[in-house]
């Protein structure tokens, strides 16, 4: 014992990291509550227990998972990472890559942050060079423009654009144009927001226009058009492969959200 002494803090040190990195880990592959719970306390309190469990979760959970997916694991430990990261501080190294190099993704990127931070018109002055430009009938500028525009109230503006992508560039892009097309249209007050939300969902690449079309149902007093689409989310869900639960998460969730309401 007295010759691991001077070795202790590396010990510590490297248990208190890795409680981090399979917090990190757990968070973002929804792993059981107690996982969490103690790699909370092994992170956040350096205690005993607390690390002991971060090395139990590092060769029973963590190191399996990598080998097993290596790619996919890095992926979502290093979303993980970035989502720890504020709001704020992310806007600052999107403008600073933004400066170095100006790029269309690089300015959809910056885009969509100033858009979650509650910044539309930021948002839309970042996109604004590139709307009268070369890549004006690009899909990610005018899709992220529309989504933007659909958050600032005004859904006229945002069905334009739509209506200029081409639906065929790929599967996910046609899903998208759609869904956000017939949000436009609702908004308008447009009965054609029907038709639309319903040729979105054929061959969707996304559980979000089944979801969407499902509250737009509800909101018209169809409640029974509402649960049979509801019961086959959740059906979808059941059947689904992890990743793809936590993929779709978001539209799940709204899914269980809106059964409530049936109820």
């Amino acid at each position: 014992m007295d010759a691991l002494q001077p070795y202790l803090p590396l010990i510590y040190n490297v248990l208190r990291a890795l409680a981090v990195i399979g917090l990190i880990h757990a968070v973002v592959t929804r792993q059981q509550v107690y996982w969490i719970v103690m790699l909370v306390f092994g992170a956040l309190f350096g205690g005993l227990f607390g690390l002991a469990f971060a090395a139990v979760y590092t060769f029973m959970v963590l190191i399996p998972a990598l080998r097993g997916s290596s790619r996919v694991a890095g992926q979502a430990v290093a979303r993980g990472v970035e989502a720890l990261k504020p709001l704020d501080l992310r806007i600052r190294e999107a403008q600073a890559d933004l400066a170095e190099s100006d790029t269309l993704q690089r300015r959809a990127d910056l885009a969509a942050l100033q858009a979650r931070a509650g910044r539309p018109d930021e948002a839309q002055a970042t996109l604004q060079p590139l709307l009268s430009g070369i890549y004006a009938d690009d899909p990610v500028v005018l899709l992220t423009s529309a989504e933007l525009d659909l958050v600032r109230d005004q859904p006229a503006p945002a069905e334009e654009k739509l209506r200029r992508v081409d639906l065929k560039a790929s599967a996910a892009t046609r899903t998208r144009t759609l869904t956000l097309l017939a949000q436009a249209q609702d908004a308008q007050g447009h009965s054609e927001a029907d038709a639309t939300y319903r040729e979105a969902m054929t061959a969707a690449t996304t559980e979000e226009p089944r979801a969407r079309y499902a509250a737009y149902l509800l909101r018209r007093g169809r409640g029974d058009e509402a649960r049979a689409l509801l019961d086959a989310l959740e059906k979808t869900e059941r059947r689904a492969t992890a990743l793809y639960r936590r993929q779709e998460r978001e539209w799940f969730q709204q899914g269980r959200d809106l059964r409530k309401e049936l109820k």
